[in-house]
Formats: structure tokens, sequence, C-alpha cells
């Protein structure tokens, strides 16, 4: 064979290779990529402990269990929010906190204030926040934060105070699997009671978001929030969630535990109630200022002393709904109900519940 032969079988042979290489590179990739899917969707539902369509209701449950009481109306209207409150009994005394979301900018579906606004001057209650963590919110400082609350108008109906604006206090985790401390806004210590008015809804990191999510990262500091987030590895204090990932049931076990030791702080729950409002319900939080639509008819008002029993309760409620689908994958799809789980497992409060209506 001439040595131009062989020459031009050389170059054929390595603009063969070099044709096939990027194919394989590309199949690699591709079969990569199909593993991190297939991965991902795995660990979102490799947990579900319940199906969703069961409910823990006592009426399923029959009686002889352990359970929590559950109120419920459904007037949504400020007589029907009066209603709630007063079933549980609640006497508050000194300094009153109203704790709530103010809703990111240009979000509509926080609590109106004039839903609450009867309730919140009863008590003579200062609404209370805590500045969030995340890139683009306008909540992320004091001042903008202050603007925004004014802005939805619950300056008009009542003080409002950003707890964290002088920093964050450390109360105990008691029995925590993740955190063993939780660094909660410093103006909390203020407070002698605390009313927890929550908006219930989706959310696109916990999936949904209730009176549990609103103590525990409702009540973080701009820096106990990364925390939470982080299921505690966070040492030392930042605000950027950007850089920080967890497995998602220790995101929301550290959620219950942050709850868990804002209701132990308030006197292991003699000093604060819980009440959550089912309307405007978006599979997005508050805290997104574009959220989903709206695609669920509006349920009622929930209330009880046990916060787990209140999100149990508010969970059958969207699983029972007819247009409760897309809440419903939103839910499982970040394994919401983990938190539940969690929360009755260090003591919380209890799954178990009793549905009382208020309605005769």
């Amino acid at each position: 064979m001439s040595e131009n032969k062989v020459n031009k079988n050389t170059e054929s042979r390595k603009k063969g290779k070099k044709k096939i290489l990027p194919k394989i590179l590309i199949a690699l990739a591709a079969v990569v990529l199909l593993l991190i899917v297939g991965y991902i969707v795995y660990t979102a539902h490799m947990h579900y402990d319940i199906e969703p369509h069961e409910s823990y209701n006592v009426a399923d449950l029959g009686e002889n269990v352990a359970y929590s009481d559950v109120f419920y109306t459904n007037d949504i209207s400020p007589e029907g929010l009066w209603k709630a409150y007063e079933a549980l009994g609640a006497t508050p005394s000194g300094n009153v906190a109203i704790k709530l979301s103010t809703g990111e900018a240009g979000n509509p579906n926080h609590l109106d204030p004039q839903l609450i606004k009867e309730l919140v001057q009863s008590v003579d209650g200062t609404i209370v926040e805590c500045n969030t963590a995340y890139s683009g919110s306008q909540r992320m400082e004091t001042e903008m934060h202050l603007q925004v609350a004014k802005d939805h108008g619950f300056t008009e109906i009542a003080d409002v105070d950003i707890l964290d604006r002088d920093g964050y206090m450390v109360i105990p985790v008691d029995g925590g699997r993740n955190l063993k401390e939780n660094w909660v806004g410093k103006n909390l210590e203020n407070y002698d009671y605390v009313i927890t008015l929550t908006h219930f809804k989706g959310h696109p990191m916990a999936g949904f978001g209730g009176a549990m999510k609103n103590i525990s990262i409702g009540f973080g500091s701009s820096q106990g929030k990364v925390r939470i987030h982080s299921g505690g590895k966070l040492k030392k204090p930042t605000i950027t969630l950007a850089a920080l990932t967890t497995n998602q049931d220790i995101f929301t076990e550290s959620m219950a535990e942050a709850a868990k030791s804002v209701y132990d702080y308030m006197g292991h729950g003699e000093r604060i109630i819980f009440i959550n409002v089912m309307n405007n319900m978006s599979v997005d939080c508050d805290c997104v200022s574009t959220p989903a639509a709206v695609d669920m008819a509006d349920i009622g008002i929930f209330a009880s002393l046990d916060p787990v029993a209140l999100d149990q309760a508010c969970i059958d409620q969207v699983f029972a709904a007819q247009d409760g689908g897309s809440l419903q994958e939103r839910i499982l799809s970040k394994n919401g109900l983990h938190i539940l789980k969690h929360a009755q497992e260090i003591g919380l409060g209890n799954r178990a519940y009793k549905l009382i209506s208020l309605d005769y």
C-alpha cells in the first residue's frame, strides 16, 4: 500500500473518531441528566408515610385516641374570625404580638387587614414579622419591609414591629434532631403573648405554609431563616440562602424543631394560640411576588391551641376538596407532610384532632 493511501486511511480514522466522540459525550450527558432527574423525583417521593386521602380526624379514627380540638367556621369575616378566637378561650395579657406574614410586594393573597382589624385592636396587639433572607425580596431590610407592610394596609390597623431590626436572640430547641438552638428576632423578648394569624396556602419549598411555618421561618431572624434552611449546618450568621442546600426532609424537620422552640418559649404553649385562614389559596406562598393563580374555593377559618392538629386539619381539607389538585400536588412533590410527622414525634402537638363546627 502506498504511503499516500496509508495517510488517507489514518486521516479518515481520525475524522471518524472526531465525529463519534461528540456523540458519545452527548449520550453520556443524557444518561447523567436522566440519573439526576430520576434521583430528584425519587427523593421527592421516597418518604410518604400516609396516603394523601387519609384523614387524622377522630371522626375517621374513632374516639379512643388522644386528640386535640380544632374549631372551624365557614364564615370568613371579622365576625367569623372573632368566633374562632373566642372558641379557644384565650386570655392574652401584657404586650400581645400578632404574628402574620405581611406578604411580598406585589402579592395580593396575604391576609386582608380589614378581616383581622377588629381582633387585633381588641387585644391592643402589635403586628410582628422578621426580615426575609432571599434575593429579590423587598422585605430583606427593615425600612423596606415596613414600607411593604404600609402598602398592604397593615400599618393602618396597628403598629408593626420587625422583630430582628436589632438582630437576633438564641432560644433552645428541646429534643431537636437537627437544631439545638434557634435564632429568632430579638424583639420577641418584649412580648408576653402571641396570637398567630396564618394565611394557609402552598409554598414552593416547604409544600405548604401553615401555623408551624409561621412560627418557625416566620419568627426566624434573617440569619435564623438560613439556619433552618441549612438544617442547623450554618454556624455563623449570614443572610443569603443562595449557597445553602439540604435534604428536603431535614429542612421540614428543622422547621418543626424551630416551631417547637417558639412554642416552648411561650410557656410551653400557655401564651400562644393559632388561627389559620383558608382563603385565596395558591400553590405559592405570600412570600412570592408573582404567585400562581388562586384555583381553590375559600374554605373557612380554623383555630386550635395545637399547631400540629391545626395544620393537619387544614391539610385534610385540601385533600378533601374537589378543586384541590394543584395544591395537593405541590404538597406531595415537596413531601410537605413530613413536617406533621416529625412535629408529633418531638412533642410539638398531636396529628389526631376533633373538628368542632362553630356554625350553629
